[in-house]
């Protein structure tokens, strides 16, 4: 068996393994599975998937959730198949937006497509035990030497309330080596020193990954513990069917189908722009429009026009750029505004039946309108079915070096006369700065306690900080949006905005398509400009002071 409860580096600062080294673990000791249960979080979860299918293993998809007002109180979910995965989903966006989330609550409305597993004691005793979740639900039993005595009042409550039992280790980092970098990524976290970590706030100095092998010899003498583990992950199976497009659906008029639709509003803009139409411009739209109808594309075209088009009943500026003024149908819907058959530009380079990505228009707007806009899509399209895409901010050497060195009690003074030093690059080249930049061989790196500092700031490299907003991407769909990705509020949870958990890459994986609407400066100085200038034909030019201004430049 493999373990069923492990944290990546997405339980954000707290877990310290990648992604890539689990994934590589399960395979090294040949397990036909892997699941990854991060802290109330998916962040990593539709990556994990994917690159676990690309090594054939089988991905089990959970989190572990705990109760806000109540840490102690906790259960790890993991996915039976597509639909539990959607209530994962659901589960995670409630913990993360509602204020009066309640797991105990939450446990007995749970359909039957999730597994239950838990080592909260306290959880276990407020719950009313009734025959469906009896079925779903496990008592997580750990044994490390700090676990024992818990471990021992769980198994006895198991066998007194005639529930099921599981083995699994938590796991946190690959190795006990790696304690430190758990140690130094919480003291980041809690905003402390290494030195003033209370031992409450980290986990089980044992809690690294332990091999199938070392798992079967522990619970040689519970041999149920291990079959159940086995039984629980033969019965997750979830395909997310990586490279299936979900596009969003345009609110059609009655009788008309997204292609019909889109095929009277493009012909109406041929009309607008080319007068006389040619035989030329006709061929080629309908070329064009026959290709999107075939890649499934035309509701995608239609919410990127209505959007256009209501930002131009607002007077808005707005400018399509990229490979979208290849597009006819693209300057037919006035979404650019360069003619791609005066100018001779290539559809294909723009959308063929060969690609296998959805078509990216980008829209700029000026940075004072855009909000605006953004609003419009949430009210037109619903709030359930439009979130902001988020992006993952990761450690770099500027801040790994800065932050290690905050954590072993180093001042910002001293901090900062190294950091000035330190190029915009990876963290992994910290160890060998002196060697590959020229600029930083004044710096003592190899002395304590520096040296110590960059070993392990240079570990921190790629590890989620946190998450931020996409500058530009939202994503609209068809069924409210926590079917398929969960949402939580921006960091900022004051401003009211919702992102989705994982980031862009994820969200194009799991195949919703999304739309960059730019803020774009430029585009305000114009707005500004223009309505400057419109102001001009109000001047009173009989007034004798613009002639003065005229003649001597002052009045």
């Amino acid at each position: 068996m493999f373990t069923l409860h492990a944290h990546s580096t997405y339980s954000l600062l707290q877990g310290v393994i990648s992604i890539d080294d689990l994934i590589t673990s399960a395979k090294k000791s040949d397990s036909r599975y892997v699941a990854l249960t991060d802290t109330n979080g998916m962040y990593g979860l539709i990556q994990f998937a994917k690159r676990a299918e690309e090594q054939n293993i089988k991905p089990i998809l959970g989190a572990w959730i705990d109760s806000p007002n109540n840490k102690n109180i906790n259960a790890i979910f993991l996915a039976k198949n597509n639909e539990g995965y959607s209530e994962l989903c659901k589960i995670i966006t409630s913990r993360k937006l509602k204020d009066d989330f309640s797991l105990i609550n939450l446990i007995h409305e749970l359909p039957d497509n999730l597994f239950i597993l838990t080592s909260s004691l306290e959880f276990l005793e407020q719950l009313t035990l009734n025959s469906k979740l009896r079925k779903n639900l496990y008592v997580e039993l750990i044994v490390t030497e700090k676990q024992k005595g818990h471990t021992r009042k769980l198994y006895h409550f198991a066998r007194k309330n005639n529930l099921q039992i599981v083995a699994t280790h938590p796991a946190y980092f690959l190795a006990s080596k790696d304690f430190l970098l758990h140690k130094t990524v919480t003291a980041i976290r809690l905003n402390t020193t290494i030195e003033n970590l209370q031992e409450s706030d980290l986990v089980d100095p044992e809690f690294g990954l332990k091999t199938p092998q070392e798992l079967n010899a522990v619970w040689k003498a519970l041999p149920e513990a291990i079959w159940n583990a086995d039984y629980i992950a033969k019965h997750c199976n979830i395909n997310l069917k990586f490279g299936k497009y979900k596009f969003p659906g345009f609110p059609l008029p009655k009788g008309e189908s997204a292609f019909s639709y889109l095929w009277k509003i493009a012909f109406r803009g041929l009309e607008d722009r080319y007068k006389p139409i040619t035989d030329k411009a006709v061929k080629r739209l309908q070329y064009e429009l026959e290709v999107i109808d075939d890649l499934g594309y035309s509701d995608y075209f239609l919410i990127v026009w209505d959007i256009v088009r209501e930002a131009h009943k607002r007077n808005m500026l707005t400018v399509g750029r990229g490979s979208a003024a290849d597009s006819l149908v693209a300057y037919c819907l006035g979404l650019t505004q360069i003619d791609p058959v005066k100018h001779n530009l290539y559809f294909e380079r723009f959308l063929n039946r060969g690609r296998t990505s959805p078509p990216d228009v980008d829209i700029d707007f000026s940075w004072k309108e855009r909000d605006e806009i953004v609003k419009y899509v949430f009210e037109k399209y619903g709030y359930d079915h439009v979130a902001m895409i988020s992006t993952t901010i990761t450690f770099r050497a500027r801040s790994a070096f800065r932050e290690t060195a905050k954590v072993f009690g180093i001042s910002e003074q001293e901090i900062a006369k190294f950091n000035k030093l330190i190029p915009w690059t990876s963290a992994k080249n910290l160890p060998y700065l002196t060697q590959k930049f020229p600029e930083t061989k004044s710096l003592k790196l190899d002395i304590e306690p520096w040296e110590t500092i960059v070993c392990i700031a240079s570990k921190l490299a790629g590890f989620p900080r946190h998450n931020s907003i996409h500058p530009s991407g939202i994503v609209i769909t068809k069924k409210p949006i926590i079917n398929y990705i969960a949402l939580e509020y921006a960091k900022n949870k004051g401003l009211g905005l919702i992102v989705t958990q994982p980031d862009m890459y994820s969200v194009e994986n799991m195949g919703l398509v999304k739309i960059d609407l730019l803020s774009q400066r430029s585009l305000g100085v114009l707005r500004d400009t223009l309505e400057s200038i419109s102001s001009l034909s109000r001047i009173k030019t009989k007034n004798p002071k613009i002639f003065l201004l005229k003649e001597t430049k002052e009045l």
